[in-house]
């Protein structure tokens, strides 16, 4: 019986953190601020790559490829400066939302009170924090890649307007 309630705790938990975090507004974050900026030990998502996160990564589950209300997470050929902003407030968000998973997982120990609640919260834990690795990861590629974006619009604004001139 506990076992069975732990699923279903797991599934709520779950469903409504996806919910919550649509529901979020994306002005609250900020990729420059505690706790979404890179730290430096992190050295701009290289850090990662050390657990070999590329191998990995794509094999996780993705909720934007099952749910349709979800913003996409790829970038695509004709992404502009506005596209990855967006994105990047989503890893954030995504951060976020794992982060409180990983709080909800008290819950857990709350069903068994004994040493097996603490390893399923343990291992709820340990199955969230791959998913805050993949945003930590993701977050200063998409920055330096804005950047970029916003860079390239810029030229194209002033060559414009040098044309119509």
């Amino acid at each position: 019986m506990k076992l069975l309630m732990s699923i279903v705790y797991v599934a709520v938990i779950g469903i409504l953190a996806h919910y919550v975090g649509e529901s979020l507004p994306r002005g609250l974050f900020s990729e420059y601020k505690f706790p979404y900026r890179a730290f430096k030990w992190e050295k701009d998502g290289k850090f990662y790559n050390r657990l070999y996160i590329k191998k990995w990564k794509t094999k996780l589950p993705d909720m934007s490829r099952i749910m349709q209300d979800m913003l996409p997470k790829r970038v695509t050929f004709d992404a502009t400066s506005d596209n990855i902003d967006a994105l990047i407030k989503e890893t954030c968000v995504a951060e976020c939302v794992h982060h409180w998973l990983c709080v909800f997982s008290v819950g857990i120990y709350l069903i068994w009170k004994d040493y097996v609640g603490v390893i399923l919260a343990f291992v709820f834990v340990a199955c969230n924090i791959p998913f805050m690795m993949i945003q930590r990861y993701n977050r200063p590629h998409l920055i330096k890649l804005r950047n970029k974006l916003l860079k390239r619009e810029e030229r194209e604004k002033f060559a414009l307007a040098d044309t119509v001139l």
